[in-house]
């Protein structure tokens, strides 16, 4: 067996995987007797079909398998032993392959497409300069949360007439153009909350409405897009994607939020009793929270953000046509439309995933099984800890980490999350780090031109 590599150019290859008679015979033989010995036909004994039958019935599909594993092997190993650092997957080339006579076994040839990562060189030093984004938690931000906290757990109180905000529960009926209810229409009670409407016009219908009170409207402008109107009228979305008409609503109830008052009894609520004692301490409690959360979206924005500067420096060249072809054969349902559409943001992501790779590699980060270990026995003592639970000994723990890793998805979940954090406290190690504090909504637009570029 033998695996030719012929260079088109830089980031496209062919391989010739030719194999001869003998590679696969004995296999395939063996292959023949073990079918035979399952093998049950009228007027034969068991395991004493004539090899002649099985050959003819099962033959082409043994030798189809026996194939399909000496290719992939010899695929592997060749990638493997050159240091072939390719995207994708090896794509078959049948037109330039041999065509197989399945009645008379012989030497064989096939070719595939290979797409191979350019080559480049990363060196990360203190004379590369990289943004570091920050929330700037003040008093501002610190009261808007304690006040969102304050309406999670408030109360709703109902009136006697709408105003902004206010939750309206009603019932809708579908009319026609002449606002007469539709027969065997739309006929259900939902809520709606004008906080949520964008159209301004229909904001103001909501205010100084009455039980009793009666809207033609737009169920469109009243509801958050497909999704929600559907969950609103109570039909499904293909019927809300069609819909047309109007709908006559009719107040049923108006309902306030009420919210709780921030004292100890809404401290306790949150923390437990005992914990956090008085609002200054609640507020001290809760800007160290935001820190936690916004250091970590901003680790986030600030990976993406030097990513991208890198990617955009070094223009990595990509074997575009191999990619959509790949792309294609991974995902029949895509047209080739969509691949055209997506294929630009697939290529950015994929270089920003190159150089990644590349500085991991270059600078030997690695995530090792005891710190996926550790990593998940936090994660398993939080939760106890969360719950008032005794936290198992450490043998204990022990087994039901490894038990978690040993799910490959979980397991994957873990090893990527662990890398993550060692590249990014890498990246700030290693280049000068420039830091700006801004206030969450100039934050959050950085973070949203970081995640769209």
């Amino acid at each position: 067996m033998e695996v030719v590599r012929e260079n088109i150019d830089d980031l496209n290859a062919i391989l010739k995987v030719k194999i001869a008679k003998e590679d696969y015979q004995d296999a395939y033989e063996k292959a023949l007797k073990a079918a035979r010995k399952q093998v049950q036909l009228p007027g034969f004994r068991p395991g004493h079909v004539p090899m002649s039958i099985i050959k003819k019935k099962y033959g082409a599909s043994l030798l189809s398998e026996e194939l399909d594993k000496l290719i992939n092997q010899a695929l592997y190993d060749y990638i493997k032993d050159n240091n072939l650092n390719i995207l994708g997957q090896p794509i078959p080339v049948p037109e330039k392959s041999s065509t197989i006579d399945w009645k008379t076994p012989c030497d064989f040839e096939f070719v595939y497409e290979i797409g191979l990562a350019p080559e480049f060189e990363v060196k990360l030093n203190k004379k590369s300069k990289a943004e570091y984004s920050k929330v700037k938690i003040d008093d501002e931000l610190v009261n808007k949360h304690i006040d969102d906290l304050a309406r999670r757990h408030g109360v709703l109180e109902e009136q006697e007439e709408s105003q902004d905000n206010d939750m309206i529960l009603a019932n809708f009926v579908e009319v026609d153009e002449n606002n007469n209810p539709v027969e065997g229409g739309v006929n259900h009670t939902s809520s709606v909350v004008n906080e949520y409407f964008t159209d301004e016009d229909t904001k103001k219908k909501f205010v100084g409405l009455k039980i009793g009170d009666k809207l033609i409207i737009d169920p469109k402008k009243i509801s958050n897009g497909v999704a929600d109107m559907a969950a609103m009228l109570n039909i499904s979305k293909e019927a809300a994607e069609k819909f047309a008409n109007k709908v006559e609503l009719t107040v049923e109830k108006i309902k306030r939020l009420k919210p709780a008052n921030i004292d100890q009894e809404l401290i306790d609520k949150i923390y437990g009793e005992g914990n956090v004692a008085g609002v200054e301490e609640f507020k001290e409690k809760i800007k160290e929270e935001l820190h936690k959360v916004f250091s970590k979206d901003s680790d986030v924005v600030f990976k993406k953000g030097f990513l991208n500067k890198l990617r955009d420096k070094l223009k990595l060249k990509l074997p575009d046509t191999f990619l959509k072809k790949w792309i294609k054969l991974t995902n029949p349902e895509l047209t080739e439309e969509q691949i055209e559409k997506e294929y630009d943001q697939y290529a950015e992501t994929l270089r920003n995933q190159l150089i990644e790779n590349k500085i991991m590699q270059e600078d030997n980060i690695k995530v090792t099984n005891e710190e996926a270990v550790e990593h998940v026995k936090e994660l398993i003592g939080n939760q106890y800890a969360q719950y008032g639970m005794m936290i198992p000994e450490d043998a204990e723990m022990d087994n039901i980490a490894k038990s978690v890793l040993a799910d490959e998805k979980e397991a994957k979940k873990v090893y990527d999350q662990l890398y993550d954090e060692k590249f990014t406290k890498h990246l700030k190690e290693a280049v000068k780090v420039d830091e700006k504090e801004m206030n969450v909504d100039d934050f959050y637009k950085k973070a949203n031109e970081a995640v769209q570029a």
